[in-house]
């Protein structure tokens, strides 16, 4: 049975970076090796894996990765630290538009 990780790093200048591999262990040598002089994480060595989920299913992986690429910092801090109560509240729309942020529908 074969696992795809998709995995949260901690980089030497405070930045997060999220990838996606099938040997967590061999691509996390590779990211402290600088084994790619053009990847993000090349200068921002060492690096320290901070999160990893598991999936059996790689098109699922490749979703996740894709879904926590775009969230904030706060958000990705928010899962590493397993506080989901937090995530919650961070993933919540607050646009003006929002119904909950909308005086307008108050009216109604």
């Amino acid at each position: 049975m074969k696992f795809y990780y998709v995995y949260i790093l901690n980089c030497n200048d405070d930045s997060l970076y999220v990838g996606i591999s099938s040997n967590i262990e061999k691509r996390l040598i590779e990211h402290n090796e600088g084994k790619y002089s053009d990847a993000y994480t090349h200068s921002r060595r060492p690096v320290t894996l901070v999160f990893y989920q598991e999936f059996l299913d790689p098109n699922q992986a490749i979703e996740f990765e894709k879904k926590i690429k775009k969230w904030s910092r706060a958000k990705k801090q928010a899962l590493i630290e397993g506080n989901f109560d937090n995530l919650q509240n961070l993933s919540e729309c607050r646009n003006a538009t929002h119904y909950k942020y909308n005086p307008s529908n108050d009216e109604i």
